[in-house]
């Protein structure tokens, strides 16, 4: 990995380098895109098993489009048991996790006649991706689906794209009967987003999308945000460590390499204040990638994104972690909890060394789908708020209204809407507040 010392200059082009990656520069794809939504949404289900014998080489129809209990059972026999049963853990670890997050309505009465709150209530149907072939991540299925579960989404349903012989990822399917989808359907790429967004004759319009996907997914959705709710559009994978002299350098390589093996355009970034750590993680990752079985694609990614940055201090680490915002954030120092305290954003912190980003990933509980290309500036990881909806309620009385009348009025005329004015002013004509 390339060791270089952090400056304003090398920051600078750093930020600009990462900056390549953000799905905003997937301009060339967009009409491809476009073209496909705008059919689906025109021609539904013709469109969706036209595109689906186009790209994944599989022939469906308005029969075979959706998961039969059967192939979920035919799924459970085709997963190693072992499996399952890690994955049930996860799901329970997860489900622990975001039930902490649920909050209620609340009503705040007030003597004068004012009652005001706000209602929390469930978006009513969720839609979930998931990839399919190599790129098929179970974890992923369980980390979308359980918060919706968790929320009260009472309809969940999970699009994953099929096999040339009609057959869904038997790992994706077990990991979304255990988090409880209730319908799948057989469709991939950007026709399945523009399904779920807009309805076709099989499958039913949701109010949220969520769920990762390649260039073509992410697109789809930025094409009918709007029309639907999604999560984010999410970006190549990312870590961030920040070490100092007593972190162990196998840890640190093992944990970097453990991003670029998601695919060329993952990042991978060490920040030090050790000179010595920093060629001991260079030699241990290319010691590590003799052996890894993605080692074309990590050496890739790593000649690309991947940086080794010599820092001063750790104060001055912190400042650059926090420019850099990124997806995964783990702090290998001395005392990590005080490090934490100067982290302004990152999607997911992970302190000590035994807390690497894996565990993140399968089965701690907080959820692994998180802001990326530094957008944990003003986003968040996907959680049970992401399916919920906050309504405002407003109750006044008579009286109440009265108190304050004058002043709605006299806000209505200074910007002019003397309609709002005068939904106010009938309610009082030739009144006073002796009559009330």
């Amino acid at each position: 990995m390339k060791i270089i010392r952090l400056t304003p200059q090398s920051k600078e082009h750093l930020l600009q380098d990462l900056l390549k990656r953000s799905p905003n520069h997937y301009g060339k794809y967009e009409k491809t895109v476009a073209d496909i939504v705008a059919n689906i949404r025109a021609k539904g289900d013709e469109a969706l098993f036209s595109y689906t014998r186009q790209f994944d080489g599989c022939a469906l129809d308005a029969q075979s489009i959706r998961v039969t209990k059967d192939e979920i059972a035919e799924a459970y026999e085709k997963t190693d048991d072992a499996l399952l049963s890690v994955m049930e853990k996860s799901a329970e670890n997860i489900r622990a996790f975001h039930r902490r997050q649920l909050r209620n309505s609340w009503f705040d009465p007030r003597p004068d006649g004012t009652i005001l709150g706000m209602r929390i209530t469930p978006i009513a149907a969720a839609g979930v991706y998931a990839p399919g072939g190599k790129a098929a991540y179970p974890s992923s299925v369980l980390m979308n689906v359980i918060p919706a579960k968790v929320a009260g989404v009472s309809r969940i349903i999970l699009c994953t794209p099929p096999g040339p012989d009609g057959k869904v990822n038997p790992g994706t399917l077990a990991a979304a009967h255990i988090g409880g989808v209730d319908e799948i359907y057989k469709a991939g790429g950007a026709q399945a987003i523009a399904a779920m967004a807009f309805g076709t004759q099989s499958i039913p319009r949701v109010d949220k999308i969520t769920g990762p996907g390649n260039i073509f997914v992410a697109l789809a959705k930025k094409a009918c945000f709007g029309y639907v709710g999604i999560d984010s559009i999410a970006g190549p994978s990312e870590i961030l460590v920040i070490a100092d002299e007593t972190a162990n350098p196998r840890y640190v390589a093992a944990d970097l390499l453990s991003q670029a093996e998601h695919d060329e355009m993952a990042s991978a970034i060490l920040i030090t204040t050790s000179e010595k750590l920093a060629k001991e993680v260079s030699d241990q990752t290319d010691a590590f990638l003799k052996t890894l079985s993605r080692k074309q694609i990590i050496q890739t990614s790593l000649d690309r994104y991947g940086y080794i940055l010599l820092v001063d201090s750790l104060e001055e680490a912190a400042a650059a972690a926090n420019e850099i915002a990124s997806e995964h954030l783990e702090i290998l120092t001395k005392d990590p909890y005080a490090l934490m305290t100067k982290i302004q954003n990152a999607g997911a912190i992970f302190l000590g060394e035994y807390s690497s980003e894996p565990l993140g990933d399968y089965f701690a509980g907080p959820n692994h789908v998180l802001p990326t290309n530094g957008t944990a500036r003003f986003f968040s990881p996907l959680n049970v708020d992401d399916f919920m909806k906050k309504t405002s309620v407003i109750s006044y009385s008579k009286q109440a209204l009265f108190q304050v009348h004058e002043e709605i009025e006299r806000f209505a005329r200074g910007e002019g809407l003397t309609a709002h004015e005068n939904s106010i002013r009938v309610r009082f004509e030739n009144q006073t507040g002796d009559a009330l």
